[in-house]
């Protein structure tokens, strides 16, 4: 008989608790399941289960095997599965968390061009400025900016930014351009309030030394664009990334407050759940985003 069959009718009597009731599940008859089981015994040499008028119970060694061979099940039920998957076009509700900043600036524009080409995907893009659960909450996929932190989900790269300290130059006119780190215990400086750390500013000296700057700030905001639009207006110096302070920097909007100072960089990543077997509608939407992304970065945005 087939191996994987008798495997299946052993694990599904263990699961349903009797002969019967496993038949029902597989559609097929009492007496082939209890066919296949015997067989199963006969080939391995060993009683699996304990036989009762009243119930049906795996033996110590029964239930030694029935967690292996569950394994072996799941597998290739997810080996069918992803052939299926693979012969079919993505569809479904695709839930993805982003930064507000990033997904207004650079999700956003790009979304209609893969809604075009995938149109059995519904998307439900979320923004917000948390760390947020994926599998919790019922995420398939967010983008995020910086270091990851250790966990068990998946990641892939989707290009870099850089991070530099930005203001206008009529707040430079006015307070005078830092030279190096230590002047900026001198100024106005504008904190992302969204993060533990937001206040402390991680930068590298031209020697190369790590240093950490810890100032109280004239303002805090939970939001990139919102310090972005306040160093414009004058109010202070403020520490972002490439993509959002780019546009601004090329049209003379800000300007680089230290610029002898090496780049800080910083990855994009697009994360999602763990697991052997990645979604259809998930790995077409990571593909998107790679060859979108492709042009972009560290400062080309």
């Amino acid at each position: 008989m087939d191996r994987l069959t008798e495997m299946e009718a052993f694990a599904t009597v263990v699961d349903q608790g009797g002969f019967t009731d496993a038949a029902r599940k597989m559609g097929i008859s009492k007496s082939a399941v209890s066919k296949h089981v015997s067989s199963l015994e006969a080939r391995l040499g060993a009683r699996l289960l304990n036989r009762t008028t009243r119930r049906v119970s795996p033996t110590e060694i029964g239930l030694a095997y029935y967690d292996r061979a569950r394994r072996v099940l799941n597998d290739a039920g997810e080996a069918d599965a992803l052939v299926t998957s693979m012969q079919t076009a993505p569809s479904g509700l695709l839930r993805i968390s982003v930064a507000t900043d990033f997904g207004v600036n650079h999700l956003s524009p790009i979304l209609g061009e893969f809604l075009q080409e995938f149109p059995d995907i519904t998307v439900n893009m979320v923004l917000n400025n948390r760390y947020v659960e994926l599998i919790s909450e019922g995420f398939d996929l967010a983008v995020r900016i910086g270091e990851l932190e250790d966990s068990t989900l998946r990641a892939r790269k989707l290009t870099e930014t850089t991070k530099r300290m930005v203001g206008s130059p009529a707040y430079f006119e006015k307070y005078g351009r830092p030279q190096k780190i230590d002047d900026l215990n001198e100024h106005k400086l504008l904190h992302y309030s969204n993060q533990s750390n937001g206040s402390v500013w991680k930068l590298t000296a031209p020697s190369g030394e790590k240093r950490q700057v810890r100032t109280a700030g004239w303002l805090s905001v939970n939001d990139g664009q919102s310090l972005l639009n306040a160093a414009v207006s004058g109010l202070g110096i403020a520490y972002l990334p490439s993509f959002l302070y780019a546009d601004a920097l090329a049209k003379g909007l800000v300007e680089e407050a230290i610029p002898d100072l090496p780049n800080e960089m910083q990855g994009i990543y697009a994360v999602y759940p763990p697991g052997r077997f990645t979604q259809p509608k998930v790995r077409a939407f990571i593909d998107f985003l790679v060859q979108s992304f492709a042009s972009k970065g560290p400062d080309a945005w």
